[in-house]
């Protein structure tokens, strides 16, 4: 299917986001605020340069942040229920999924406008980009299966059936495979992404929303919410190896880039949210540290260097910035409503509206969308 190309439509005046410093009380923690606010802690984090991209679910929108300032530097609204976000590998474009318009969306990194859209299956939960940048691959809770797509033409390639309730994906370093996490089932799914075929079904534990992949790609991590744990499992012998208990039960994870460390998002429940980022040593599956975030860490981005970490707070509408090297929270960014998914370009945003707005396609024609919040 034939790309939609549509044009963005700038609203308000070309303004960013203000920063506010955070009481020395509050530096662990982050504070609840306005949309579009950044805020800054008393000990200031190694210079970063790029943007980081935040999906806020019941926002209908996608916040810009500047990743050396804290500021959100715009804010593109239009995307209704945008459960995740991700940049492509070379940085020019943001892919997002509509779980209202059972869509997957794609904007120009540089001039927010909308580069194009497709329909997806029920329920879009994640987009992953292959590390070529030639595929984007979508998983569909709502019909169990995963779509892919050509990323210049966005033409379906494939309609993949999967185990229950696939969520998070990641794909293998050299691209040769994904790994889907299924929370209905219980399992991780391998689909090998040429012959777009399931190679393994893992059964990992109760509840598993998201993976990570290590870097030699024999090991993938999986997160556990019915268990408040996170797994270790090899790839090659097809089970897992090693479990490590979290706080609360936990969502996204992310590895640093040498693979030694993995973050755990230890969202918890709405009842009873979490509050911590869970830094575990890969090889061992043991707790290095715990990290004071938000209410309901959701969503974990690290950029490549390993100095910088980013935290999605489900219940106050905040992103935590995590200085790596003291393993301390140092500012928070208050965004959308419900912010999600989370991506990290080494592209520096470029100067636009403070809001801006697209048009997507509903291609839902009646399907009820939404999905669980993992």
């Amino acid at each position: 299917m034939a790309a939609l190309t549509l044009t963005a439509c700038g609203q308000d005046a070309p303004a960013a986001g203000s920063a506010a410093p955070l009481s020395s009380a509050a530096a662990t923690q982050s504070d609840e605020g306005a949309a579009g606010e950044g805020g800054t802690g008393p000990q200031e984090p190694m210079a970063i340069r790029g943007t980081v991209w935040v999906a806020s679910e019941d926002g209908d929108s996608l916040s810009a942040i500047d990743a050396d300032t804290g500021v959100v530097v715009t804010t593109v609204s239009g995307i209704e229920s945008p459960h995740n976000v991700q940049v492509s590998p070379d940085g020019g474009t943001v892919w997002a999924v509509s779980g209202h318009a059972n869509a997957v969306v794609a904007l120009d990194a540089a001039t927010y406008e909308l580069l194009g859209t497709a329909p997806t299956g029920v329920s879009p939960a994640h987009v992953v980009v292959s590390p070529d940048g030639e595929q984007v691959l979508v998983t569909n809770s709502g019909d169990d299966t995963l779509s892919v797509y050509d990323a210049e033409s966005l033409e379906l390639r494939a309609t993949v059936d999967l185990s229950a309730g696939p969520h998070g994906l990641r794909p293998t370093p050299d691209g040769a495979a994904v790994v889907v996490a299924n929370t209905t089932a219980g399992t991780v799914d391998v689909v090998d992404t040429d012959t777009y075929e399931v190679t393994a079904t893992i059964p990992v534990g109760d509840s598993p929303p998201q993976v990570a992949v290590a870097p030699d790609g024999r090991y993938a991590y999986v997160s556990l919410v019915g268990s408040s744990s996170v797994v270790k499992v090899d790839l090659v012998e097809q089970k897992v190896t090693g479990s490590v208990s979290v706080p609360s039960p936990p969502v996204q994870l992310y590895l640093t880039a040498d693979g030694t460390r993995l973050l755990s998002a230890d969202q918890g429940t709405e009842g009873a949210p979490g509050s911590t980022v869970s830094v575990i040593d890969s090889a061992s599956m043991t707790i290095e540290d715990t990290i004071a975030a938000g209410a309901g860490p959701h969503g974990v981005v690290v950029e490549p260097t390993g100095q910088r970490a980013w935290v999605t707070n489900l219940y106050d509408d905040t992103v935590s910035v995590i200085d790596l090297s003291t393993n301390q929270t140092v500012s928070t960014v208050s965004v959308g409503d419900k912010p999600n998914g989370i991506s990290y370009s080494p592209q520096s945003p470029t100067p636009g509206p403070a809001t801006t707005s697209v048009t997507v396609p509903d291609y839902a024609t009646g399907a009820e969308g939404g999905h669980a919040e993992h």
